[in-house]
Parts: C-alpha cells; structure tokens; sequence
C-alpha cells in the first residue's frame, strides 16, 4: 500500500463550531488541531489543513480565576508603552482576539503556523458570512468523551 501524501492545493473541508458554554484552552485545542490537518487520515506535517468558522465567541468560558488574573499583553513601540489588559475585559471588549490568541499558541511559530491562523474565522454572535461553503458542523466534546469515561479508576466511591 502507498502512503498518501496532501499537496496543498488539495480541496480543503470547511467547519463551523458554536462555542456557547465551551472553555477557552479546550476548545482553542480542539480547534488547532483542526487547522493544522490533523483529524484527517490524509495529514502530511507539512500542509495546513481545514478551515474553521468560529460562532458565539463572546459566549466563551474562562475557568478559576482567569477572568482576573490571566493578563493580554501588547506594546505601542514607544518607550513605556505595554499595555495590560485582563482577560476578562478582553472578553467583554475583543472575544474574537482571546480565541484567536489561544489558538496562534497552540499553533507552530513558523510560515505554516500563519498559513493554519489565516483559515481561522471567528465571530462574535451566530451570523457568519460563509453559508456559500457550506460548513460542517463540527463536534468539539466528541474527542474528549471516551477520554472520561474511567475518570474515578483508583478511587473509592
């Protein structure tokens, strides 16, 4: 049997995720590894993978105390110039950046990790522009569901 090599100009799917009531660092993975092409049977390292239409960004969970303590750092160029911001005001104010920062860190920091960041579309509320590519709705919770099933193994009940 021959082992099937993707070239990059191959016909790419398209998802759509709601992420209403999904955390940050869960979703972002999930996500990733979706952009990088590796939930297909055909993923080749060096070829990004399928694009990913993210919808209800604003309606995104934090856990513990991130809200708080987690801080979104930028700088202007000028001396003095960083800027803090919470991530919790970052949310209210910017919900597509939080996601789309979570996921740049989970990406490789090379031209392919910018190639997978660019078919990343995120949106604040339910309406998105990509009806023509007919998304497929993607299950964010199905890979984590067999993980939990033995969660109590070892302790008393």
């Amino acid at each position: 049997m021959r082992t099937i090599v993707a070239k990059p100009g191959e016909h790419a799917r398209w998802y759509v995720v709601d992420a209403k009531g999904h955390v940050l660092g869960r979703l972002a993975s999930r996500v990733a590894s979706v952009l990088r092409g590796k939930t297909r049977p055909t993923y080749t390292p060096s070829v990004s993978g399928d694009y990913v239409v993210v919808i209800n960004a604003d309606k995104i969970r934090l856990t513990g105390r991130k809200a708080v303590q987690k801080i979104y750092y930028r700088h202007s160029g000028y001396p003095g110039g960083l800027r803090a911001t919470p991530a919790g005001k970052m949310l209210q104010r910017h919900p597509e950046t939080v996601l789309k920062e979570a996921v740049k860190g989970m990406l490789p920091k090379t031209a392919l990790g910018r190639a997978c960041l660019r078919k990343l579309r995120v949106y604040r509320g339910e309406a998105h522009r990509h009806a023509a590519q007919q998304p497929m709705a993607l299950d964010v919770a199905a890979r984590g569901a067999s993980a939990g099933a033995s969660s109590t193994k070892g302790r008393e009940q």
